[in-house]
């Protein structure tokens, strides 16, 4: 039996320069490319409303759209969350 599955979507909202926001591109990248799930980076420096709203948590790690953490990005946790 098959079912069709649409690709997750897991964004990163960070900025150039930030140490923090490489090592979560790290995570993020490794995990979706076990898991199959899309990745969309957005720079916090080039829109004021992810400025506004994520400036102090940077980088922001979301999955589908929902906040799934900040700073630091915990691959096993990343994992359930994509396969839920």
């Amino acid at each position: 039996m098959s079912r069709m599955t649409t690709a997750r979507t897991v964004t990163l909202i960070g900025k150039p320069g930030c140490h923090l926001c490489d090592e979560a591109r790290a995570v993020v990248a490794e995990v979706a490319a076990a898991t199959g799930a899309v990745v969309v980076e957005q720079d916090i420096t080039q829109d004021a409303e992810l400025h506004r709203r994520y400036w102090e948590q940077i980088p922001v790690v979301l999955v589908d759209g929902e906040q799934h953490t900040f700073w630091r990005v915990d691959p096993a946790r990343l994992r359930r969350a994509l396969a839920a």
